[in-house]
């Protein structure tokens, strides 16, 4: 097999992976040829069947999280309706943010015609860095509710869009500064960590992704 995914935790019951930018994280309605899907990925490379438990945006990175075993995935499922997981995502951004710690509430319509839907997010400055007289920051970000695009909507709300983000942040913008950064064409958003507890023994687990989409090795 030519593609391999990094296990970041497995056991009988679940597997947990770092799915890489550009991935899909199960089949496309409409599949196109060279489409690299995670979940038949990790399925041939540990040799069982595996469940979706949440998702990532294709264009996203990081931790992905996947049911092996029949009771502990629908446990898996239960968890996630009741909102027990914690995530958090990291994001290089386009400028500096007005302040070191915000909250975004702006509301959010996946397409015209929809519902309006509330949307919370919480943001905190990690680092900020300049190659070529531009600045880059280093965003963590705890998404509250789970709406479309919530995290690239935001960041764009307060004026810093996703490096990268071709919907939001203009494609022409987007392959300069992704070029600046030396990191092809793909999205800096990445889900940084999972926290959980395990569907079968309550453990608490904080699952970590290592690195920082090649942000450490930026100037300082």
């Amino acid at each position: 097999m030519s593609e391999k995914l990094e296990i970041l935790y497995r056991d009988e019951w679940m597997c947990v992976v770092d799915k890489p930018a550009g991935w899909l994280v199960h089949p496309a309605d409409e599949p196109q040829e060279g489409d690299l899907v995670t979940m038949k990925v990790l399925r041939d490379q540990i040799g069982e069947r595996v469940n979706s438990v949440h998702r990532l945006d294709r264009p996203t990175c990081g931790v992905l999280l996947f049911g092996i075993e029949k009771e502990a995935t629908r446990k898996l499922h239960k968890a996630l309706e009741r909102h027990e997981f914690e995530k958090t995502y990291r994001a290089i951004v386009s400028g500096v943010p007005e302040q070191q710690e915000w909250e975004c509430r702006e509301p959010i319509q996946k397409k015209e015609g929809a519902p309006v839907r509330d949307a919370w997010t919480s943001f905190r400055l990690l680092e900020i860095r300049e190659v070529e007289g531009e600045h880059f920051s280093l965003i963590e970000a705890v998404p509250h509710t789970g709406r479309f695009h919530q995290i690239r909507r935001h960041l764009l709300h307060a004026g810093i869009p996703i490096v990268g983000d071709y919907r939001y942040a203009g494609m022409e913008r987007s392959d300069h500064l992704c070029d600046l950064l030396g990191v092809g064409t793909r999205m800096l958003l990445q889900a940084s960590r999972l926290e959980l507890a395990h569907p079968m023994n309550g453990k608490v687990l904080s699952i970590k992704v290592k690195g920082v989409m090649g942000f450490d090795s930026l100037p300082a």
